[in-house]
């Protein structure tokens, strides 16, 4: 089933409950004849229930198959894309095994 993906402001903060993200960029892959639409980014938790944060780490989100790239925009003029969800377990570790190799990134989260 086909959902809507609104693209985030690259490159700006936005506030989370112990700290805050920032999208940097986002990438497309070539994944069995189909393209994966996914965000790179950073984070750092400010606080956290054990403390003081934990630095800066990096992650991915996979929003899923691109089914087609920015073909309108929402009310705040952002972006829209249409995407496929990935729902496969055995896939979605494929992504990550290929996604984490590329990125040297620990945290890949599929919507």
């Amino acid at each position: 089933m086909n959902t809507e993906y609104v693209h985030l402001k690259l490159g700006e903060d936005i506030q989370a409950i112990a700290g805050y993200y920032t999208p940097e960029r986002e990438e497309r892959l070539k994944y069995n004849g189909r393209e994966i639409l996914y965000a790179v980014g950073g984070y750092k938790l400010e606080s956290t229930c054990c403390g003081g944060g934990t630095g800066c780490q990096g992650y991915v989100t996979v929003p899923g198959y691109l089914v087609a790239w920015k073909n309108k925009t929402n009310e705040e003029g952002l972006p829209v894309s249409e995407i496929i969800k990935i729902a496969d377990e055995e896939t979605k570790n494929e992504i990550k095994k290929i996604i984490r190799e590329k990125e040297c990134v620990r945290n890949v989260e599929f919507w």
